[in-house]
């Protein structure tokens, strides 16, 4: 079965990217390298890899995707640095 890995990148302007690849170590050497100048991470290098999570379900891995990139920077920090019981909390409220 295929791995696909949902992956969060720290650019040098502080923010951050999160993608999706089949190949993870390719898709970050493309990052750095700036390989399409017209990519969000192209302008924004050097990049790190910060986060990256394995799935063998490539529509779960889609999902968490697209959850992560609307998660706030803190909440992204959370995951990044394996504070797992803080994601819920950090969750946007409405009031």
């Amino acid at each position: 079965m295929k791995s696909s890995f949902v992956y969060i990148l720290n650019c040098a302007d502080k923010t951050f990217y999160t993608g999706i690849t089949s190949n993870l170590n390719q898709r970050i050497k493309d990052h750095i390298s700036g390989k399409d100048p017209k990519s969000y991470t192209s302008k924004r290098r050097p990049v790190k890899l910060v986060f990256y999570c394995e799935f063998t379900d490539i529509q779960l891995a889609i999902a968490k995707e697209k959850q992560i990139k609307k998660w706030s920077r803190s909440k992204k920090i959370a995951l990044i640095n394996n504070q797992f019981d803080d994601l819920k909390n950090l969750a946007r409220k409405e009031f």
